[in-house]
Formats: C-alpha cells, structure tokens, sequence
C-alpha cells in the first residue's frame, strides 16, 4: 500500500447520535408542532435513488432540520449542519455534518478521529443531551408515553467522500490509503488480522463506489453524493437501539413477574383467582405492547431488489448483532406468554374450585334448611 497523495475535493464527516425518546411517535403531529413552533422545514424522509418498490421505510420517518452550530475540529471552527430524524416507534435520531472541502488525505483522517473525540461516545453528553430535549420541548404533545431523561442511546460516526481531486476506483482507493486506520481512528500501525477484521465488512456495486462498515464507523466513498447508504445504516442503527430498549426491558420484567406469580400464588384461595386474573392481563398488555412495537422495528425498512442496499442493510444488522438481540426479545416474549398461559390456566382452575365449593355449601344448606323445617 502506497502513501496517499490525493485530496478530497468535497466529502462530510456526520456524528449520529440516536435516543429512544417514547413508546411511539405520532409523526404527523411532531410534523405540525414543528412547523407551529420552530418555524423549519421538515421533510417525510425517502431513499433517494432507490425504487419505492426495491427499498423503502414501512413508514417514512421525520426529517426535522434544526439550528447550525459551531464545531471546533484540530483547532479549526467550522459550521455544521444539525438535523433529527423522528421514527414513529419512538427513536430520534441526531446528526451533525461537517462539511469537507479540499481537504488532504492525512487532513481528512485527522479531523475525522477530532469528531470521534468532540461528538463520539466520550465526549460530554450534554452537547447530544440539549439537541435531545430541545427536539422533546417541541415535539413533546405527539409523544405517546416518553421516556425518561436516562433512556437509551447509540452513536455512530460517518466519513463520507464524493470528490476526489482525482478519479479513483474503489480498488485503488485500497491500495493507496490504509482504511483500516481511517475505521479504528488509531495512531499506531495495525497488526495485519486486525486491518483484515476491520475491513472485512467491505462492499461495492460499481467500479468507483466503495462502503466500508465498522461496529462504530464507516467510510462511504459516493462519487453521486447519493444518502442511501447513510440512511440504511442509520435505520439499522435504530433498529439496535430499540430492540436493546424491548431486551432490557423484559430483563427486568422477569424477576418481578416470578415475584408477583409467588405472591398471588401465596394469597388466601378467595383472593388468588382475583390476583392471578390480574397477572395475567398485565402480562398479556405487555406481550401485545412489545410484540406490536418489535414488529415495526423488525419492519422498518422493505428491501426486495435493490441488492445492493440490501447487502449493506444486512451486513449492518449482523455487524450490530440485531438478529441475535431480536431473538433474545423473542425468546423472553415466549417465557412470559407461557407464563400468561399458566396464570390463565390456574385463575380459572381456581374459580372453578370456588364454584365447586360453592355448590357444595348450597347442597348442605339446602339440606340444614330442609331438616330444620317442622
């Protein structure tokens, strides 16, 4: 691999930070409020060179554009462009984009790794927090059960290219600069399995398009300037936010599920029919709830023939391990159904011994009573 001498002519850097901010969204009314209360544009948020019928949202989120601000990058303060993108199963996704413009090599990196330490995962939280609750002040009416201040949240760093100072294919880009620093923003040399680790998530259609995924990182050299592939990692990224949500969740529904059975199963006879009745309809609320929102994660982004966003789109849910943390859901959700079926089973094994016990009591009265009559 030679040393790079190229310059990129006009690229982005973009910090995603993604919250879970409610149970759903009404994206609708978040739409209105904004344009009530902000006074910005908003947009329905669709893949720009991808056919409706090939790849599109289930339901298209909310681009709200917010306020620019002032980024200070290797000591250069530039302007960067602030936008949240609101999907209806309660996520709200954050970006700030730098724009790159003439910019060396070694420059790029540079100031790509400055983003990672000004707006990665340790930088102070309250610059992401303030973006967070601004977009809540204004969007609070359509939030449909919010989440508290402490919900949960990704982040996710892109380095994006579209000119080059000369034109490259995706296979001389390789050769010429070392990607795998560029993904694992460090210093040192790499030793040759991690280069290989990092770049084995690395895909192209044409000759001079190139997508390298990371757990954290990607670089996407887009001579079209087209946002596809940054819009399907994001969807992918809150897919894994949520359904990390729904997984700790239900980790913390259990013990107390198997607390609350023990209890009802402790109560006197006329009272655990009541209690177990009770149970079970909290649990079958809860399974319904996480089941229906699970559902429209799962389904958040329709791919049927656009291969390669397809493979973009997969490669990313495998790198964040949705699949598995999906299952994991599933797998809880079946435990808790089973148990909803077993308090189902007993309440009404209960309530047919308090009406066996009932008829008894009303044969012996009967009989008392006609005993007991001159």
């Amino acid at each position: 691999m030679t040393t790079a001498t190229f310059t990129v002519r006009t690229g982005e850097l973009v910090a995603l930070r993604l919250f879970d901010i409610a149970y759903a969204i009404d994206l609708a009314r978040a739409e209105a409020a904004w344009l009530t209360h902000a006074g910005r544009s908003s947009s329905r948020s669709r893949l720009a060179s991808a056919p409706a019928k090939a790849i599109a949202f289930d339901v298209p989120p909310l681009q709200l554009l917010m306020d620019p601000i002032a980024v200070t990058l290797d000591g250069v303060t530039v302007e960067a462009q602030v936008s949240v993108r609101l999907y209806d199963f309660g996520v709200a996704a954050l970006a700030v984009r730098v724009p790159i413009a003439n910019a060396e090599w070694p420059a790029f990196v540079s100031q790509f790794n400055a983003l990672d330490r000004t707006l990665g995962p340790s930088s102070p939280e309250g610059f992401w927090t303030a973006l967070r609750d601004q977009v809540r002040e204004v969007v609070g009416p359509a939030l449909e059960r919010p989440a508290d201040s402490a919900a949960l949240q990704e982040d996710y760093l892109l380095g994006k290219v579209h000119a080059l100072d000369e034109p490259l294919t995706a296979n001389e880009l390789r050769e010429r600069v070392d990607l795998a620093a560029l993904l694992s923003g460090e210093t040192r040399p790499l030793s040759e399995g991690a280069r290989r680790d990092l770049l084995a998530q690395s895909l192209s259609y044409y000759a001079d398009d190139l997508v390298v995924l990371t757990w954290d990182r990607a670089f996407i050299y887009e001579p079209r300037g087209d946002s596809d592939v940054a819009d399907v990692i994001e969807v992918a990224n809150a897919q894994l936010l949520e359904l990390r949500y729904y997984d700790e969740l239900l980790d913390d529904e259990l013990p107390r599920m198997y607390g609350r059975v023990e209890e009802a199963r402790g109560a006197v006879s006329l009272l655990a029919a009541r209690r177990f009745a009770h149970l079970a309809r909290g649990l079958y609320t809860l399974v319904a709830e996480t089941t229906e929102l699970t559902e429209k994660v799962d389904n958040a982004l329709q791919v049927t023939e656009d291969v390669y966003l397809a493979r973009i789109y997969s490669t990313a849910l495998g790198l964040f391990r949705v699949a598995s943390l999906s299952t994991s859901v599933d797998r809880k959700l079946a435990i808790i159904r089973d148990t909803y079926s077993a308090l189902y089973e007993e309440a009404s094994s209960r309530r047919a011994e308090l009406l066996e016990i009932a008829i008894v009591l009303l044969i012996v009265l009967e009989v008392v009573l006609s005993l007991m009559r001159p």
